[in-house]
């Protein structure tokens, strides 16, 4: 699934804000805004004059809306005037921004993206702490829920009851009991452990399995058997040297801590020789796991990942030391009362990590697995547990993100009421901030940059033209969902209610309202396997800061939460929304058509339309970009370079995003489209499109997060997604006047679509 960018935390997939529409003013206000705008002027020409850089070739009505005095406000605070745009673009566009923005104690990274969130997340504390009686009562638990959240009190109260209570259930943590081998540990299968940690606590530990469309028949579901996740965000952390030591380091005494803390909560002596034995332990099966994985990018084709077969195959395929495959399967879907099938089909896409963990399994004693599988479920809990334990977790998350401090209480809250209850949470955001006449004025901006998309196709002369023709069908099959779905407006409807029929919360029980989401996750995942795909279904909420491509539906979403200044607004120019979210809706787009996309056709099965010459043709254009963005060298991760494979994906619907923006707009103003001047800002209209494309991605970052940025993120570093775009792009260059041979005019350019 493409995003435009990866959520804090993927599913990114990085990974919250109320749209900013200007209503009415008083007057006083109104005068205050036209003080501001004879300031901007001013210091426009103040700017122009400065940068020697042209007047706007274009005539057009100066702007003065308040939505327009903002935009240029926002856009010459951001910028920095005393650099070369064709030097470094990023630095002239966003030099301001950086300037004026520290880095939070609670961040490891602070951009456009995160301000956006943070006015988003600000919107829902306050719909959340509403209280009235007219809830319907899938709203009523999400608030309920958000309550049992912020009452912090009763969680410091309760400590480590609610974690020693669950452990119990899973069999029980060796390292924080006594004498597990001779009692718990007794008769201990593997098989009934996964399961239980799938299905009942979405923790897909050791063997990844999970329900999805099939990828060549995107009409049905099934089951998909995977390399997992591990603790810590990258393998890299487990296997190479240098700083990742201390953060191995960090990680170990986090679990120490922990484990000690729990034996202390039970009355065991703290044993650290014994805590510090079993932990070592545990790092060494994890670091033997991470070896056992394939690096993510040598995982990009996914033609190649897929392995479909009966379960008696993979049995005799994967023996894993007589690991029972049907029990594992049988008792994960089980749970949710599903019978496995005598001749069930999966799909396996971790052949080389089952390969491998063949030898893992040998290597560790019962105890140690179940040590590393409690702590993993530990590990998830940390955050519904109370402060000390989020003290232990401190270090670790400084010399992993860089952060010196925890988010603040009801900011984690509404971020965790979102994410496990989006449609509740949207339509109280889309009810507060959004206003949902903007829907047709988006649709009509899809519409302009996907025929854009179309017409590019016959500028290829890379591509055949029957492969061309497949392309387009594609691209005009694309299925689009804009900012909401209708039916969580809607009191006489009741599938949102529906959704969260089975969760009880209580506002006195924060942990266990938790591993009801969990559980419920779980189990709304593996009751889709024997029913059809819904094609309709939203795969995010609404009150979300990004945008989201999905192969298997050839379907892209924009939510309602990225609908807003400086991505779009009906009261701005619409250089800024071509710019912005223009931008952001090519990128989609061209997500169904970069490395991984490609491989899908219009109705999201995984099928190959491509001619032998097109698809070698594809991947020479493709390398091009590898190429490129592998010399960017960042400073902030330790001179490492930008992994141009992992990033690929991304580049390459930057590149393309930006392009069709770019002639969307040029095509609507040849189409009579009139636009309007920003007070204050003597640039052309292509410039201002740039500017804000750029200012979209103003940002920076710790040293420690970039340095697991260039590791685990599939996205280029900021200053790179819009410097490699536009070094691309002869029309940036044109409109800056860049002389051939500067940073922005390069000799050699890249181009896929």
């Amino acid at each position: 699934m493409g995003k435009l960018e990866s959520p804090m935390g993927t599913v990114e997939i990085t990974g919250r804000t109320g749209q900013t529409r200007p209503g009415f003013l008083e007057w006083g206000l109104l005068l205050l805004l036209l003080l501001v705008t004879g300031a901007l002027v001013a210091l426009g020409l103040l700017y122009a004059h400065s940068r020697a850089i042209k007047g706007p070739k274009e005539k057009g009505e100066i702007c003065n809306t308040p939505g327009c005095v903002l935009a240029a406000a926002r856009i010459l605070q951001n910028m920095d005037p005393s650099k070369e745009p064709c030097d470094d673009f990023y630095q002239y566009a966003c030099g301001g921004w950086l300037r004026h923005h520290v880095i939070p104690e609670t961040n490891s990274r602070y951009s456009v993206f995160d301000i956006l969130r943070d006015k988003l997340e600000v919107v829902l504390k306050g719909v959340l702490e509403k209280s009235t009686t007219k809830d319907r009562p899938a709203v009523q638990k999400a608030k309920t829920l958000y309550r049992s959240c912020m009452n912090k009190d009763i969680i410091e109260k309760r400590d480590s009851r609610p974690l020693l209570e669950i452990l119990e259930v899973v069999g029980g943590w060796p390292v924080a009991m006594d004498k597990w081998n001779d009692t718990i540990g007794f008769g201990w299968e593997l098989e009934q452990q996964l399961a239980v940690m799938n299905s009942h606590f979405n923790k897909r530990v050791l063997i990844d399995l999970f329900v999805w469309n099939d990828d060549q028949n995107s009409s049905r579901h099934i089951i998909y058997i995977d390399q997992p996740t591990l603790g810590m965000p990258s393998r890299d952390y487990y296997l190479q040297e240098g700083s990742n030591q201390k953060v191995r380091k960090a990680y170990l005494q986090f679990m120490m801590s922990v484990a000690s803390m729990l034996r202390a909560d039970v009355n065991l002596p703290t044993n650290s020789n014994l805590v510090q034995e079993d932990m070592v332990q545990v790092l060494n099966l994890e670091t033997q796991l991470a070896n056992a994985t394939v690096p993510q990018e040598e995982r990009h084709d996914v033609t190649a990942l897929y392995h479909r077969m009966e379960v008696e195959e993979l049995q005799n395929k994967f023996g894993l030391k007589g690991f029972n495959w049907t029990l594992f399967i049988q008792s994960v879907l089980s749970s949710a009362n599903i019978e496995l099938l005598p001749d069930e089909e999966v799909v396996v896409y971790g052949v080389p990590y089952l390969q491998n963990l063949e030898d893992v399994m040998d290597i560790f004693s019962a105890r140690t697995m179940q040590n590393y599988l409690v702590w993993r479920l530990v590990l998830d809990r940390i955050s519904s547990l109370s402060q000390r334990f989020k003290d232990a977790r401190a270090h670790y998350h400084k010399v992993l993100y860089g952060k010196t401090a925890e988010e603040v209480r009801w900011r984690e809250c509404v971020s965790y009421v979102n994410s496990n209850m989006e449609s509740a949470v949207g339509s109280l955001y889309v009810k507060e901030a959004f206003s949902r006449d903007s829907k047709d004025v988006v649709r009509e901006l899809i519409d302009k940059v996907q025929a854009v998309f179309v017409d590019n196709l016959d500028e290829l002369s890379w591509m055949d033209k029957a492969t061309k023709k497949k392309a387009q069908e594609k691209a005009m099959s694309i299925r689009v969902q804009i900012g909401y779905p209708s039916y969580i407006l809607d009191k006489k409807n009741k599938h949102m209610d529906q959704e969260y029929s089975n969760l009880n919360f209580s506002e006195h029980l924060y942990f266990e309202n938790g591993l009801q989401n969990l559980k419920a996750g779980a189990q709304r995942s593996l009751r889709k396997l024997r029913k059809k795909v819904d094609q309709n279904l939203w795969i995010m909420g609404a009150a979300v800061v990004n945008a989201f491509y999905s192969p298997n539906r050839n379907q892209i979403v924009f939510p309602a939460g990225i609908l807003q200044p400086p991505f779009f607004s009906k009261e701005q120019p619409q250089a800024l929304n071509f710019g912005g979210l223009g931008m952001v809706i090519g990128h989609e787009i061209t997500h169904g058509f970069d490395d991984n996309g490609r491989n899908f056709d219009k109705n999201g099965n995984m099928l190959d339309w491509w001619s032998n010459f097109s698809a070698q043709r594809f991947q020479d254009q493709s390398q091009c970009m590898v190429y490129q963005y592998g010399n960017y060298t960042w400073d902030l991760a330790e001179q490492q370079n930008v992994n141009g494979f992992s990033t690929l994906g991304e580049n390459i619907a930057d590149n393309g995003g930006v392009r069709q923006a770019y002639k969307a707009y040029l095509k609507w103003r040849a189409e009579g489209g009139q636009d309007e001047q920003l007070p204050g800002l003597e640039l052309t209209f292509d410039q201002i499109f740039f500017i804000n494309f750029a200012q979209v991605w103003c940002g920076s970052y710790r040293p420690e997060f970039a340095v697991q940025s260039i590791k685990t993120d599939v996205h280029s570093p900021l200053k790179y997604r819009v410097l490699g775009s536009l070094q691309n792009l002869v029309a940036f260059a044109d409109a800056f006047h860049c002389a051939q041979g500067t940073a922005m005019n390069p000799q050699v350019r890249c181009r896929v679509w």
